[in-house]
């Protein structure tokens, strides 16, 4: 998995196409998608564009793509599997994730809710019942690793021990307000792929990127804040996701290089605590415009 990943959660088709097509002419091969962000089929548009062009090969692509709550019962996991491969245009997938450890009420509605407005959970599947249906796809061979989203290290734990595939990647919102540090000492002392999302606070003010220590370590080594928080992401041993929406802002995000040590430091005594995202909490990601 290249480490400097894209994130396709982008609410507008149209850019969509462009941001997804900018970002592989920016030299991002490492797409990370969802059944949930309803794009699938415009980033397997821009994909097969990039693909037609010449000098990229599917090889050279890795695409990651996430089973919804609302399909965690185990007879629902490999057509939602199918079905995402199919508006994605390819014939395999790279990794595929349980977006998050909530089961919601089976069916086609995404955001299932009772007439108070409450999420309706489904209680009569467990996370390792939907985690066996995942090691069914890798042994059929369309998927070749999976993995699990927006979960805590202790929710995390049960599935490693009992999973006959063990998970190949977390993926976790992770920055300098939350590194997560437990999570990823596990994740490395196993093997596993500790996959950031949010690296740069997702736009939220403030955050990270007005952080006084990261906008003064920018402008003593000549580089963005931006750029700065996702090299120190790869220093510390994690992979990444950003979602730039321009090709310009692409090329950025893409150029980074290592830290001198004394900044990469600073950054690792950041006090601030701050989630961003209540997702593991209630399995309603916050970053998902309502109404999409």
């Amino acid at each position: 998995m290249p480490a400097l990943g894209f994130g396709t959660l982008i609410p507008d088709a149209a850019v969509t196409i462009s941001a997804t097509r900018g970002a592989l002419e920016a030299g991002f091969r490492h797409f990370d998608c969802a059944e949930r962000y309803r794009n699938e089929r415009e980033v397997g548009e821009a994909l097969q564009t990039g693909l037609a062009a010449g000098g990229i090969a599917r090889e050279d692509l890795f695409v990651t793509t996430k089973l919804w709550n609302s399909n965690h019962r185990p007879e629902r996991v490999e057509p939602a599997f199918e079905a995402s491969l199919e508006r994605l245009k390819l014939n395999y997938l790279d990794l595929y994730l349980i977006h998050t450890p909530f089961a919601f009420q089976p069916g086609d509605e995404q955001d299932p809710r009772d007439q108070n407005g409450n999420v309706i959970y489904d209680r009569d599947v467990t996370l390792l019942d939907t985690w066996r249906a995942m090691e069914n796809l890798v042994d059929h061979g369309k998927c070749r690793a999976i993995g699990l989203s927006d979960i805590s290290l202790n929710e995390l734990l049960p599935i490693y021990e009992s999973a006959r595939i063990k998970p190949a990647v977390v993926q976790v919102e992770a920055h300098p307000y939350l590194p997560e540090t437990e999570l990823l000492e596990f994740c490395k002392e196993k093997g596993i792929v500790f996959l950031a999302f949010a690296p740069l606070g997702h736009g939220i003010r403030p955050g990270p990127l007005e952080d006084p220590v990261i906008v003064a370590i920018a402008e003593r080594i000549g580089k963005t804040p931006a750029q700065v928080l996702l090299a120190w992401a790869v220093q510390r041993g994690t992979a990444l996701l950003t979602t730039p929406r321009t090709a310009a802002r692409a090329k950025e995000n893409f150029s980074i290089s290592a830290l001198p040590e004394d900044p990469f430091e600073e950054i690792n005594r950041i006090q601030t605590r701050q989630r961003l995202n209540d997702v593991v909490r209630t399995g309603s990601p916050g970053f998902i415009p309502q109404g999409t």
